[in-house]
């Protein structure tokens, strides 16, 4: 019977060879499950938790709000989605859309955004990642 070292194995005994150097220690956002930037996925998450989750899929970096109607204004309603493109925290790797519909006699018709919406919930998720960053390297 041959047994097959785990890679675990062989990994401590590639490091005890002379001349080994010391792995370059990862970025915690690259060392989770997700196939998106950590930081990006939970900022998200956090930014639109007010609104219905429809679909989340971190797979495919993809979060999908049902439609939302603020208490405040309840002849309109918002939709949104969320889109991480890459597992860098930076501003391309970040897409929102949003959609805004009104109730106008009994029936929902969509309806333009204000034209700075979806930039300012961007920003928003933006900050939100970098400040969840910064407390996590803070406790290291």
């Amino acid at each position: 019977m041959v047994r097959i070292p785990s890679l675990a194995a062989l990994v401590l005994l590639a490091a005890c060879s002379s001349g080994a150097q010391k792995p370059a220690e990862l970025a915690p956002a690259k060392l989770s499950t997700l196939s998106v930037n950590t930081y990006l996925w939970r900022a998200a998450l956090e930014t639109i938790a007010f609104m219905p989750i429809a679909q989340a899929d971190s797979g495919n970096g993809v979060i999908l709000t049902d439609w939302y109607a603020n208490p405040q204004t309840p002849t309109e309603r918002v939709k949104v989605s969320v889109f991480i493109l890459d597992k860098d925290l930076r501003a391309d790797a970040l897409t929102v859309s949003a959609n805004r519909q009104e109730n106008r006699g009994g029936a929902w018709v969509d309806a333009p955004l204000r034209a700075d919406t979806v930039q300012k919930l961007e920003e928003a998720i933006l900050e939100r990642a970098r400040t969840i960053r910064q407390s996590v390297v803070a406790e290291r």
